[in-house]
């Protein structure tokens, strides 16, 4: 029976049945929608305004489009709901995120219709100009479309993608969602420059004209084009006084466009996609547009949970007698070193609300910088920052982390400066998937000489380790912790006075074998160690190990477990191994982390029992 709030919708199932409506019908497909959307994640969350202000474009892409034969290239998932809802996912909307349902961002592994995986931010354009360059080398009629927003175009990799696709031959169409968002308010210059960004109507028709009749006239050839484009571009700048920056990489430039007409997006879109050479669509939208409660507060609205569709009220779970987040401990722990040091500052990629910096920022705006979605330069920021006498904690997302690899070694390691980096969601982050997993964060930093790093046991633990490293070494400094809150199972010991660098400790005493653990896990490891003889130690240290506790362990125990949440490959069990091996001792080591393959979405509980990381399987490897 057909629900009559989805009257259209219910007829589609895939982009094709979207294209045999009459265009007038569209501005209602697009409201049912965006009904759909609210009333789904409303119940099932997840990342909710951004997939709203995207409605309209989405069904004009796919109407204009000839998908999947035409390729649609999204950058960062956030926006491409409709995107799965328009492709024959609809049906099962409701297992999204869900472990065995739906992915949480596109995945060509889940639909022909995604291209790409796109979890991370700004590598829509780089993708997309090289699927656009292999239709042209093989002589394929195709279509390629970037979708780039929610701040993606601060990232460096948009800008190395664009400035490559000014010199390349390939008909590439940009599409440049400008929300003024990220997942906080957007910053920086290029935030402040497309705000200001305008062009003449009567100029771009008058364009569009000429260029038809020059390709009627055969005058358009790849040579020629670019010759009349920069003569072109000259000229604009004259007659409006402004220089585009994406016309002065010969890149054509349409809009700004108002991003919710459908209607008049369609006709742009059909004007536009067999123009040749790469050219590029700016449109204006409102991130969790058609919501009131999400267009007055996008960042709470970008992921807000379980809500009342008709209030917006958001569903609270229960948090009283919980251990605190360990991300507001980070909050709260950086503005109080701040007030006590004038040389600490706050440095973040774009996720002052994720990662409570906006603690910082609410108290002493003056002392955090979010310098948007850029995460080496955060990392390089930081170290020129610390050259010059400043002590910079600079929180990344562990998997955003990988973004910064050389950044961490050549700009702070090899100048051994004094930069403290949080990483925050290490671990298993749960239903965002393979892509948000913080599980190579220790394997890849191990082998970078003059790193220390560590990850605390639980809050009281992340407290003292922002203490030391501001203050009790003069290098680099790393602290990874996992999203949400530790286990709460009993009570951790915290010995009186001072702990030094890489010093590990005993939790539990016992005989036979020894359980090492890094990290909150550790609480995990206690429980299953309880009713066996197993010692269970807190090593505290990745990096410097703790020799002094290994010798001990070394020649007391006839068996060792070690249990991370990183990669079981190169990570804590290896460099226990390795110094095992290295000073001679034959001990049978048994290694429990995460496995050599992408773990897939679902509750982080259910994750760590998939993977051999929960309470019974840590106590079957013990026994």
């Amino acid at each position: 029976m057909q629900n009559e709030a989805y009257k259209l919708l219910d007829s589609i199932e895939f982009p094709q049945d979207l294209r045999r409506l009459p265009a007038e019908q569209l501005p209602q497909v697009c409201r049912e929608l965006r009904e759909f959307l609210i009333k789904a994640l409303s119940d099932n969350p997840g990342h909710f305004a951004s997939s709203l202000g995207a409605v309209e474009l989405t069904v004009a892409l796919h109407y204009v489009f000839n998908t999947p034969e035409d390729r649609i290239v999204w950058d960062v998932g956030h926006q491409a709901y409709g995107h799965k809802i328009l492709t024959g996912r609809r049906k099962v909307f409701d297992t999204n995120r869900h472990m065995g349902g739906l992915k949480p961002f596109p995945s060509p592994e889940e639909s022909e219709y995604d291209t790409n995986t796109c979890g991370h931010a700004s590598n829509s354009i780089s993708i997309a100009l090289g699927m656009a360059v292999a239709a042209e080398q093989q002589h394929i009629k195709r279509h390629v479309v970037a979708v780039i927003g929610d701040g993606s175009m601060s990232g460096g990799l948009a800008f190395e993608g664009l400035n490559n696709a000014s010199t390349t031959p390939n008909n590439l169409l940009i599409i440049l969602n400008d929300n003024n968002m990220s997942i906080d308010t957007a910053v920086g210059g290029m935030k402040q420059y497309l705000h200001n960004l305008h062009t003449s109507p009567f100029y771009n028709s008058l364009r569009n004209t000429a260029a038809m009749k020059l390709g009627a006239w055969g005058w358009m050839d790849d040579k020629r084009r670019r010759s009349i484009l920069r003569f072109n571009n000259s000229v604009k700048s004259l007659l409006l006084g402004q220089r585009n920056i994406f016309e002065g990489l010969d890149i054509r430039y349409f809009g700004p466009e108002d991003g919710h007409d459908v209607v008049r997006l369609v006709e742009t879109l059909q004007r536009i996609k067999d123009m040749k050479g790469p050219r590029l669509l700016h449109i204006n939208t409102v991130k969790g547009k058609g919501y009131e409660p999400a267009e007055k507060n996008p960042t709470v609205f970008h992921a807000p949970g379980r809500f009342i569709p008709e209030t917006g009220e958001r569903i609270k779970t229960a948090s009283e007698g919980l251990p605190p987040r360990f991300q507001d401990v980070f909050g709260e722990t950086l503005l109080e070193l701040a007030k006590e040091d004038p040389r600490i500052y706050g440095i973040t990629p774009a996720m002052p609300t994720g990662c409570s910096m906006n603690i910082l920022m609410k108290e002493m705006p003056e002392r955090a910088f979010d310098v948007g979605i850029a995460e080496g330069h955060a990392v390089t920021f930081a170290a020129g920052m610390a050259k010059d006498g400043l002590i910079p904690f600079c929180n990344i997302y562990s998997s955003f982390a990988q973004r910064a690899y050389d950044n961490i070694i050549h700009d702070v390691a090899i100048s051994h400066l004094h930069v403290v980096m949080c990483l925050d969601r290490a671990g298993l982050v749960g239903e965002d998937g393979a892509t948000h997993h913080g599980a190579f964060d220790m394997a890849a930093l191990r082998p970078i000489p003059g790193l220390t790093i560590c990850s605390p046991l639980d809050e009281e633990d992340l407290r003292e380790m922002m203490r030391t490293g501001a203050f009790g070494q003069d290098g680099p400094f790393i602290i990874r912790y996992p999203r949400g809150r530790r286990q709460q199972y009993g009570t951790a010991p915290h010995p009186a006075g001072p702990k030094e660098i890489g010093r590990g400790r005993c939790l539990k005493e016992g005989g036979d074998v020894a359980v090492l653990t890094l990290g909150p896990i550790g609480y995990t490891a206690l429980e299953a160690a309880e009713g066996t003889t197993a010692a269970v130690y807190d090593l505290r240290y990745l990096k410097p190990l703790d020799e002094k506790l290994l010798e001990d362990i070394a020649k007391r125990f006839k068996r060792i477990v070690t249990v991370e949440d990183g990669t079981r490959t190169g990570g804590m069990g290896s460099a226990v191994m390795e110094w095992i091996n290295d000073h001679g001792y034959d001990i049978p080591i048994t290694r429990l982390g995460l496995p050599d393959n992408f773990v897939e979405h679902g509750t982080p509980k259910e994750l760590y029992h998939i993977v051999g990381l929960d309470k019974e399987n840590i106590k079957k490897a013990i026994i």
